[in-house]
């Protein structure tokens, strides 16, 4: 059996060549979309770092939280600045050139963090609209730490952030990677690695109902849950699309979707897991927010756990279809 040379271009997997062009209108102008998304947040968090009140109300307890806060906003400008320098890179002429590392794990946090947003905003805007209530950032009784405006502002950037960035990555991807997600699951053969990546399949299915744990502390009230229904989603995208790789089934599936579920889902779980986790030790919250209990912190624990077992079988999966298919001319 003969092979077609490995480096010819296809009408459907655009050249290596021509995948380094410059960008064109339409990438060019998701960038611009993406890096201004990202300015009123970075603008605000600059502001409360050099001592502004500007969004901030009188009693609020970010105000009493002046050293701790500081920090956290140092670390939050850094996170959406790294959004910035991913829109970049991912419309630099030379990007496919540049080292999938580099890009991969940043762009994999960015997707976790951003998507949920991206999910939920909408649909709290959508359930106060229609005289819900789901959930806000103060409870009954408590005195909101930051004015309405500041959220509608964050939360509406995130999402263009979230959607433009997401554009611009799934353009990139198409263009460097699109060989590894071509055909159907029932197409591929079985490999070595495969009874691995069953049981870290079946151990992220195991451990699913841990993060579920969560959502049920923290939304007790009679609020619409939004936030936790939104968890249920990534938590299923995560688990679906790991069971769907390992198993390859069901087999008339393209391989493009599960692995979609895979990467959005484990980075929802494992990035969101983390920062849960961390930001309230970084902020000293006490004053803040009501720290989390041993039961949210087995959650967000059980998160990342889960994320990480369902990115596993994702890497997997991409480095034996990369290791299997032949190597593209540079």
């Amino acid at each position: 059996m003969t092979h077609p040379p490995a480096s010819a271009p296809t009408a459907a997997e655009p050249s290596w060549d021509a995948a380094a062009r410059p960008p064109g209108r339409v990438r060019q102008g998701l960038r611009v979309v993406a890096v201004a998304a990202c300015l009123p947040y970075l603008a605000l968090k600059v502001a409360w770092i050099a001592g502004s009140r500007i969004g901030i109300p009188e009693g609020s307890v970010l105000l009493e939280q002046r050293g701790s806060m500081a920090v956290l906003n140092g670390v939050t400008v850094a996170m959406d600045g790294a959004v910035i320098v991913l829109a970049l890179l991912l419309t630099r002429p030379s990007g496919p050139r540049i080292p999938a590392w580099l890009l991969v794990l940043p762009l994999w946090a960015a997707t976790g963090l951003l998507a949920p947003i991206v999910l939920a905003h909408p649909l709290q805007l959508l359930v106060n609209a229609l005289g819900g209530q789901s959930g806000g950032t103060a409870g009954a009784g408590q005195e909101p730490f930051l004015d309405a405006w500041v959220f509608g502002v964050v939360y509406t950037g995130f999402v263009v952030q979230g959607l433009a960035l997401g554009a611009l990555f799934t353009l990139y991807a198409r263009d460097r990677w699109a060989r590894l997600w071509r055909g159907q699951l029932g197409d591929l053969p079985g490999t070595a690695a495969d009874a691995a990546r069953r049981r870290t399949a079946v151990a992220a299915i195991v451990l699913a109902p841990v993060p579920l744990a969560g959502s049920y502390a923290t939304d007790r009230t009679h609020h619409v849950p939004v936030l936790a229904v939104v968890d249920v989603v990534f938590l299923a995208a995560a688990v679906l699309g790991a069971c769907a790789l390992a198993f390859r089934y069901p087999r008339r599936l393209s391989v493009g979707v599960p692995l979609a579920l895979a990467w959005t889902g484990s980075g929802a779980l494992a990035c969101w897991g983390a920062w849960l986790s961390l930001a309230p030790l970084a902020a000293d919250a006490d004053g803040i927010a009501e720290r989390p209990t041993e039961l949210m912190y087995l959650a967000y624990a059980g998160r990342v756990i889960v994320g990480v077992l369902v990115a596993t079988v994702g890497a997997r999966f991409l480095a034996g279809r990369s290791a299997a298919l032949p190597r593209r001319a540079a």
